[in-house]
C-alpha cells in the first residue's frame, strides 16, 4: 500500500512494474492531517482494483482510519487525493482573501468568520481552519502558523493537479491561480517553511 500523494501516472507506472513481479499495488492516499492521525480516524482513498484486495486493505487501514473508500481502479485513490487537495488549496486562497477584504473594509474577523460559517460561503477552511489569527485557537495560525501543512506541500499538490489537468485536458483556472500563489510561497523564505494559512498574512502584506 502506498499511501504517498504522487502523480497518477507514476502510480500506474508503479502498479505495472509491481503486477510484472506478481505482487499487488494499491495506492491509499491519507486526508485528515495530524489530528486525524493521532486520533485514528483518517480518511483513507483507496485505489485496490478489485474488492477482495480492497478488503485486504481495509484491515489494516481502518486501525488507522475511520472513512476507508473503495474508490476502484488502482490510481482513482490518487486521482482522488489530487482533486481534494486542489479544492483546499483554492478554498484557502479564497477565505483568506475574504477575510482579509472583510478586515479592510472594518469588519471584526471573529463577527465575519461566524457570518460566513452561518451563510453558503461556509468551508473547512473558514470553520475548522480559518487562517486569521484569534478566530480560532489551537491552530497553526495561531501559532504564527507552526506545523500544520506546508505551503511548499500545498504548491507541490497544486502542481500534481496541473499535471493532471494538461494530461486530461480539463481546465482548472481556480487550481492554476492557486498554484501560482503557493509556489511564490513556496520560495520565499518568510513564507515557505509556514503553515499553508500563511496565504492570509502574504495577501495582507500586499494591501496598498
Amino acid at each position: 500500500m502506498d499511501s504517498s500523494t504522487i502523480d497518477q501516472i507514476v502510480t500506474l507506472e508503479v502498479a505495472q512494474a509491481a503486477a510484472l513481479l506478481k505482487a499487488e499495488y494499491i495506492d491509499s492516499p491519507i486526508s485528515g492531517g495530524v489530528t486525524g492521525a493521532q486520533q485514528a480516524t483518517l480518511t483513507f482513498m483507496v485505489g485496490a482494483g478489485n474488492d477482495a484486495t480492497f478488503a485486504r486493505a481495509e484491515a489494516v487501514l481502518s486501525l488507522m482510519g475511520k472513512n476507508i473508500v473503495n474508490l476502484g481502479a488502482v490510481g482513482n485513490g490518487t486521482a482522488a487525493k489530487i482533486c481534494n487537495n486542489m479544492l483546499l488549496g483554492i478554498q484557502m486562497v479564497a477565505v483568506a482573501e475574504t477575510m482579509n477584504l472583510g478586515i479592510s473594509m472594518g469588519l471584526d474577523a471573529k463577527a465575519l468568520a461566524g457570518i460566513i460559517n452561518t451563510s453558503s460561503g461556509r468551508c473547512w477552511s473558514s470553520d475548522t481552519y480559518n487562517p486569521v489569527p484569534g478566530v480560532i485557537p489551537n491552530i497553526p495560525c495561531a501559532k504564527g502558523y507552526a506545523g500544520g501543512f506546508g505551503t511548499s506541500l500545498m504548491a507541490k499538490d497544486l502542481s500534481l493537479a496541473q499535471n493532471a489537468s494538461t494530461n486530461t485536458q480539463a481546465p482548472t483556472p481556480m487550481g492554476s491561480l492557486a498554484h501560482q500563489i503557493y509556489r511564490i510561497l513556496a520560495r520565499d523564505p518568510t513564507y515557505q517553511a509556514k503553515d499553508f494559512g500563511v496565504v492570509y498574512q502574504f495577501l495582507k502584506k500586499q494591501n496598498v
